[in-house]
């Protein structure tokens, strides 16, 4: 056991030593000299309290306001720091609207919430890394959107904006620990919940009043988890990471690479209509809206109809359906509904359009998001302009004017159209491969502080916290590893399942029909051999994870380059001697690195396993169950994806893409 160890150390050591080298060709480091964006304060290499001090002039009250907390201090150290830093004349106006003479007179408590709404601790972010989105989230654990827009009255200059209000004045200037940019207004903040930061809203006027009368804002109003204890006292369970966790887990001296997710947030989407956009279907008030959603919902749900109408708190009345399907149990900025932005390079836009699917509060329905053209839209189906049903599209924060749309529980985006559960999403929107990144598979996985683009770094999660998961087993880990272009995984991410695991899986729901049911992972000898069931039936029999594909049980091969009907053909055959025996290649759409050749399709140890082919009725509940058979606590599960392909798309005359 001794040489094994020994020898997995070694093997893991120079894994290690060759990601970092190469993850520092890949990424930037603030602290490396030659990685900082040229500006004319590079050559002083300040860090960014003296670069806040170089320009007392213009940002003199936010440095008394940071010196009046610890995060002065704080920014004259080593990290990787945003900092959003009010001009004079944005405290100015703060002070002025909110009765204060002076910085002296702003109370501390407030004057720390101010700065920590001003700061994103883990990376320094440039208006190059993101043309509109989420940049992160700040130390006050709000994220800062950063929006574009065109200055008309010079030369239409761009325009960057945070939170909408905040106006960049000055960008970009890099230090030593991050970056700065100087804005000219207080970044706005709320302690509001989100369906009162909703109601604020005078455009939402309608769809906050269904919202208050189904019931569901009080589905809204939770935050943090206080039952979930702390890390502190409970060293045992962390003590119990084994150091096989993906090979980048090995324990150094006194420290530990896991990070753990240390309080449990409940955060919330909502996607809503403005008053404007029920106006132009003839929606005027609430009782219009109680009309369309009966008609609506009565069509999807014929054995309901007229059932439940006067009850709206009923999970089953219409409009409660309607207000139900615009929810979402999970905070998803606009940029990382699909996946991260940093992620998109890796997509081949030529093939099929990014998407991701989720789960809503109205019991048994997905919404499918997809990104065509840089705009994200809701059950759309189609690739690119070319739409078999045109969808619903999500506004971008430029798009929708000043309202802050975001809570320290959650955020809300405005939609073009009406968004509803039809029958065409369900018979035709959602008639096709389902297929759920393993970290949507629990909203606890979003709600935490995740890894960023480029980290290697593992999130640490409580097993008895994650939410639609059941873990148990010897020394039984679940990490979210961080996205980095290294990762032979779809979207760059994944779930690790380390220990002599026992885990369940509850699955999202789907249109009733027959499925074939896969799971994505890649291969390596660290891996394990796991058995899986559904609904506790066994699916065949255990799956060995360490084995490569060009081995003979699975029987991969390479494709057959040209497009020629020979080569598809060829392609054809091998896919089907793979699928003969339960295995498929890993999708052509998504490539590791930079280049398209390293397709997840053509690496040998990236690889789907066919679980099991049956009906699902939609209104059931589906349980995937994996358990570690080796009894060995060093090996693990790299859990990619799950995919619910409907029999209409296996079993096409044309066969199923590669995509």
């Amino acid at each position: 056991m001794k040489d094994k160890t020994y020898k997995r150390l070694l093997v893991g050591l120079s894994f290690i030593i060759g990601l970092l080298s190469f993850s520092m060709t890949l990424t930037s480091c603030v602290d490396n000299d030659d990685d900082i964006p040229m500006n004319r304060y590079e050559a002083e290499k300040m860090t960014a309290a003296q670069f806040l001090e170089e320009n007392a002039d213009r940002v003199g009250d936010f440095i008394t306001l940071l010196k009046r907390t610890s995060y002065f201090a704080m920014l004259s150290t080593y990290g990787d720091y945003t900092v959003f830093a009010p001009n004079n004349e944005a405290l100015s106006k703060y002070m002025a609207s909110n009765s204060y003479n002076s910085i002296e007179d702003i109370p501390l408590t407030v004057c720390d919430t101010i700065v920590r709404t001003h700061i994103i601790k883990t990376k320094a972010y440039f208006t190059t890394d993101i043309s509109e989105g989420s940049l992160g989230m700040n130390m006050a654990e709000t994220f800062i959107e950063l929006s574009i827009n065109s200055d008309a009255a010079n030369n239409n200059a761009v325009v960057h904006y945070a939170n909408k209000v905040a106006r960049m004045v000055e960008y970009d200037d890099s230090v030593t620990n991050g970056v700065v940019h100087i804005v000219n207004n207080i970044i706005p903040r709320t302690s509001d919940k989100l369906p009162d930061v909703i109601a604020a809203d005078s455009t939402l006027t309608i769809f906050s009043e269904a919202l208050f009368m189904t019931g569901l804002a009080d589905s809204l109003m939770a935050y943090e988890d206080k039952n979930y204890p702390e890390w502190g006292a409970d060293k045992a369970s962390q003590d119990s990471a084994y150091a096989w966790v993906l090979q980048l887990k090995c324990k150094a001296e006194g420290s530990d690479p896991i990070q753990w997710v240390q309080k449990r947030y409940f955060k919330f989407t909502a996607f809503v209509e403005r008053d404007s956009i029920y106006r132009l279907h003839g929606i005027n008030n609430i009782n219009d809206l109680i009309a369309h959603a009966k008609k609506v919902y009565d069509a999807v749900y014929p054995e309901d109809a007229g059932k439940y109408d006067n009850d709206f708190k009923h999970r089953k009345n219409p409009l409660n359906r309607f207000v139900a399907y615009h929810l979402v149990d999970r905070v998803l900025p606009y940029n990382e509904i699909i996946m991260r932005r940093d992620c998109l390079k890796h997509w081949d836009l030529d093939k099929c359009d990014p998407e991701e699917f989720y789960e809503t509060m109205c019991p048994g329905t997905l919404m499918r998001f997809c990104y065509p053209n840089e705009q994200l839209y809701i059950n759309r189906k189609g690739l690119k302009a070319d739409a078999e049903v045109q969808g619903i599209r999500v506004w971008k924060s430029s798009e929708s004017g000043t309202a802050l749309q975001q809570a320290p529980n959650g955020m809300y985006h405005y939609l073009d159209d009406i968004l509803e559960y039809t029958t065409e999403v369900r018979d035709v929107v959602l008639n096709c491969r389902i297929r759920f990144d393993s970290t949507v598979l629990s909203p606890d996985f979003a709600n935490s502080d995740r890894p960023l683009y480029g980290e290697n770094k593992l999130r640490g999660y409580r097993l008895d916290y994650i939410k639609n998961w059941k873990v148990m087993g010897e020394k039984a880990v679940i990490g979210l590893h961080g996205e980095g272009p290294w990762w032979q995984h779809y979207k760059s991410n994944g779930i690790t399942v380390s220990g002599i695991f026992d885990m369940t899986i509850k699955l999202p729901p789907v249109p009733s029909g027959t499925y074939e049911i896969r799971t994505g992972y890649t291969a390596n000898p660290e891996r394990g051999v796991v058995q899986f069931y559904l609904n506790n039936v066994p699916c065949g029999i255990p799956a060995d994870l360490r084995i490569m594909g060009p081995d003979p049980s699975i029987g991969w091969v390479a494709d057959v380059t040209g497009d020629t009907e020979e080569a598809r053909n060829a392609n054809k055959a091998i896919d089907k001697a793979m699928h003969n025996r339960g295995y498929m290649k890993g999708m052509d759409c998504y490539w590791q690195g930079a280049a398209k050749e390293n397709a997840l399709r053509n690496l040998v140890n990236n690889l789907r396993y066919v679980l099991a082919t049956q009906y699902l009725d939609a209104n059931e509940t589906y349980y995937l169950r994996a358990r570690q058979v080796l009894k060995d606590p060093e090996c693990y599960w790299s859990f990619d994806y799950i995919e619910l392909c409907p029999k209409s798309v296996y079993g096409s005359p044309e066969g199923e893409d590669t995509h």
